[in-house]
């Protein structure tokens, strides 16, 4: 079982990481109740898309922190931020994978973090169509479905899966010919993407997860739960940090093969 938050006076860690897992579980289900009813998509100013069943999930998650936690902010993918400023800001990306979600595919998810300035203290991603959920927090481990979880021991790239969300990398096309030669070189290449993919490296279902961009709201859970599960986890440029814009996220015994041969920086310690 995961640590449980007894007798722990709100805010710390060990009560950070219950809260996330609960508030992710709380918003996935809401989203859950509209996957595969038809839902209308709208087109956000960026190209993506946004549902009913985003805003109602975002909502929920921003209720529940709001009674427990009322002094916190929270940053959410669909509302913006309130309260900035304040010593803890919890990150919510209600559906992270909405093209997946409206086209009825179940390997989307909920992502909940709580960080304090850049360090984050606690994330969960949690998938309700498929039945898993992945949270994790410094020193206490990564916990996949209440059991310990870690990534491979694969250490070669012919043996290894290696997936990103889009391999054409339209938004970042200086990114096309690194992954290229990644997949070129493993045993596995698919597009098992968005969150879903950094579930199966800290799960040891796969060993290499990239995506050339990313916001804050995505990566800022995968931090922790890549590492606390043995991982390592960068941005392109190879700095250990969860506000790059980027990720690349690996077992530990090809993080350096495999960043050599995307032609992105060294995974820092």
């Amino acid at each position: 079982m995961s640590p449980s938050p007894t007798a722990t006076p709100p805010g710390t860690t060990t009560e950070l990481f219950e809260a996330v897992s609960e508030v992710a579980r709380v918003a996935g289900d809401v989203a859950l109740g509209h996957f595969r009813r038809g839902v209308e998509v709208e087109w956000k100013s960026d190209g993506s898309p946004v549902t009913v069943a985003d805003r109602e999930a975002e909502q929920a998650a921003r209720e529940w922190i709001g009674r427990r936690y009322p002094s916190h902010a929270i940053l959410g993918e669909e509302q913006g931020e309130t309260r900035a400023g304040a010593s803890h800001r919890w990150i919510v990306d209600p559906i992270d994978g909405t093209k997946t979600f409206v086209r009825g595919v179940p390997l989307w998810g909920t992502l909940v973090a709580v960080a304090s300035g850049e360090t984050v203290i606690a994330g969960a991603a949690y998938f309700p169509a498929v039945g898993e959920m992945i949270c994790a927090a410094p020193g206490a481990g990564c916990w996949w479905n209440g059991a310990r979880c870690h990534v491979s021991l694969v250490g070669t790239l012919g043996d290894a899966t290696v997936l990103t969300t889009d391999e054409r990398f339209r938004p970042t096309p200086q990114y096309v010919e690194g992954w290229r030669r990644l997949a070129g070189a493993s045993m596995v290449a698919r597009s098992w993407g968005d969150c879903y993919g950094y579930l199966l490296v800290a799960t040891g279902r796969a060993e290499v997860m990239v995506d050339g961009i990313v916001g804050l709201w995505d990566t800022a859970p995968l931090l922790p739960i890549i590492t606390e599960a043995g991982g390592r986890f960068t941005d392109w440029s190879g700095r250990t940090t969860a506000f790059g814009g980027s990720a690349i996220a690996t077992n530990a015994l090809l993080a350096d093969d495999a960043r050599t041969i995307l032609g992105a920086g060294a995974a820092s310690a």
